[in-house]
């Protein structure tokens, strides 16, 4: 999954797509290099941010979302929303597209994710009983979990949620990991997002081998590379057994 920020504040700087010609072709090299799905987002969440407004949100999205639906129409995209509403919209002018909802989820929500039967990533934000204990959402068609590294609360409370991230394979639903560049890289190495390709490339590694089925990044031909090689060891490890 490729990030694609129509945003002028998103943490890191490379992927904020500022017009439409950079979208379209952020989104060719994307799909070029590997991606899968391309994540759409217009407004930024990252820690300490002010969220821009539902109409300024709405404002970024719509044009872009046309650009890709018309230049990419084969391709799915993701919507990288928190707002009810916004993803209505999106859903009903652009048709489906996998809802991203990093806020941990709220019924209206779930009620928009199940009148248009769309996947949904509900981000657990370090739960990971979350979906034991709320099993209706795991009724949803196309539930995706996504851990919510970035959003735990502490670079140690990420480390420790990664370390049992595989406990989530028990519901048997696709696991999204999202840790493309974020503090949890850079602070501990004394980096920054420009500079931490390779530990991101490290722990998403780690990720895969422990159950991610998703990867959602900035850098899509490196992480093509580590998909590609990693599961080269799986396939060669389990010939073995």
């Amino acid at each position: 999954m490729a990030i694609g920020n129509v945003t002028p504040d998103s943490f890191y700087a490379a992927s904020r797509l500022h017009n439409t010609d950079r979208l379209i072709a952020w989104a060719h090299q994307a799909v070029a290099d590997g991606a899968d799905i391309l994540d759409i987002g217009g407004c930024s969440t990252r820690p300490g941010s002010t969220p821009a407004s539902e109409e300024e949100e709405w404002a970024r999205l719509e044009p872009a979302l046309a650009a890709l639906r018309q230049s990419l129409p084969e391709v799915p995209l993701s919507l990288d929303t928190f707002r009810p509403e916004i993803a209505r919209r999106a859903l009903k002018q652009f048709g489906p597209m996998t809802i991203n909802d990093i806020s941990g989820g709220c019924e209206a929500m779930y009620e928009v994710v199940h009148d248009f039967g769309v996947p949904y990533i509900w981000t657990l934000r370090g739960d990971l009983e979350l979906p034991r204990k709320m099993p209706h959402l795991c009724a949803l068609p196309g539930l995706i979990l996504d851990p919510g590294f970035g959003f735990i609360g502490s670079t140690e409370a990420d480390y420790e949620c990664m370390r049992h991230m595989d406990e989530l394979k028990q519901y048997g639903r696709p696991i999204l990991v999202g840790v493309s560049r974020k503090s949890m890289l850079w602070r501990p190495l004394g980096l920054t997002p420009e500079t931490c390709l390779s530990a991101t490339q490290a722990l998403q590694l780690y990720a895969i081998e422990h159950g991610a089925t998703i990867l959602r990044t900035h850098d899509v031909k490196e992480t093509k590379q580590t998909i590609t090689i990693c599961n080269s060891l799986l396939l060669t490890s389990d010939s073995k057994m």
